[in-house]
């Protein structure tokens, strides 16, 4: 009989890719995680890491127990939902994980709610990308992610989660100065002499925007980089870039610019919560889920359901 919580350390480790992180995040010493590995090693029989420099790697026969171990979780999971269902009160700690744009206009609100209504609920947030956010849901660093996708960016859907659309977010180009002050824009085209701000190179919302430019014919001047969706507006606000803005920030302010449509296409972004296969159904969960669409409704009323 294979012990449970070793095999947990298996799964943890090719989730976190190292014995040091491991450690970090379950607050052991590598050696105790090391130790408890070799153990399990016995259990089964068979060699389950196999050193690659200073790294190790699991084995074909690891990849059998922690394909297991997933399996063995989720079900753990899904009798801990059914558990809390049964007790009839939304109670507890909930660990949520979300991107900036999301975490300043919807986050607030739905906390807001949860705590008129649900007051036992203690929600912890963390702001993070989803390309971070992800692969911590799996490993169980947080319960519940919020995540953007973007048009013909969409990336592959990790195994093992479960996603929920809240709804779209209308992306709508600003520009610096008198450029931004004419009545429209008929095609990127015309604005190879502005330089822009965008995220940083290899996010989806950079891959999608300068796409969307060279489909116009353009190589965007890409002066300023920033994950950060109100340091693209300052800049434009300031006369020093053009900038993609999703609809959300104005949510928290009245738009202070003039917006355009982009021109020939219909840009929005989708937001959407993820969770992992086995717990959608969790009272605090679903409570969570139902205070940010009822969030969204309110800071997007024109696009809501």
């Amino acid at each position: 009989m294979f012990d449970l919580r070793r095999l947990r350390l298996l799964r943890e480790l090719k989730h976190r890719g190292t014995l040091a992180a491991v450690a970090e995040a379950l607050s052991y010493s590598p050696s105790t995680i090391s130790q408890q590995l070799s153990l399990l090693e016995s259990e089964a029989g068979v060699p389950l890491l196999e050193p690659i420099g200073r790294r190790v790697r699991l084995t074909p026969q690891a990849e059998i127990l922690v394909a297991h171990t997933e399996a063995l979780l989720e079900r753990l999971e899904q009798a801990e939902t059914d558990l809390a269902a049964s007790l009839g009160e939304i109670r507890g700690t909930l660990r949520v994980a979300s991107f900036q744009t999301a975490a300043l206009a919807l986050l607030p609100p739905a906390l807001t709610l949860l705590r008129r209504e649900h007051p036992q609920l203690r929600v912890e947030l963390v702001q993070l990308e989803p390309e971070v956010s992800l692969p911590a849901l799996v490993a169980r660093d947080f319960d519940l992610v919020l995540v953007e996708e973007y048009p013909r960016h969409a990336p592959p859907r990790v195994p093992g989660l479960e996603h929920e659309t809240v709804g779209r977010d209308p992306l709508r180009l600003a520009l610096p100065g008198e450029a931004g002050r004419r009545r429209a824009v008929t095609s990127l085209r015309e604005l190879p002499e502005h330089p822009w701000v965008m995220e940083p190179k290899g996010t989806p919302a950079r891959q999608w925007l300068t796409g969307l430019c060279r489909d116009a014919g353009i190589e965007p001047d890409v002066q300023f980089e920033s994950p950060d969706p109100l340091t693209h507006l300052r800049l434009v606000e300031s006369g020093h870039a053009a900038a993609v803005l999703p609809d959300l920030l104005w949510s928290l302010r009245a738009p202070g610019i003039p917006l355009h449509p982009l021109p020939d296409t219909d840009a929005s972004r989708r937001i959407l919560t993820a969770v992992r296969r086995g717990t959608g159904q969790r009272p605090t969960l679903r409570a969570v889920r139902r205070a940010i669409d009822r969030a969204y409704k309110r800071a997007l009323p024109q696009k809501a359901g």
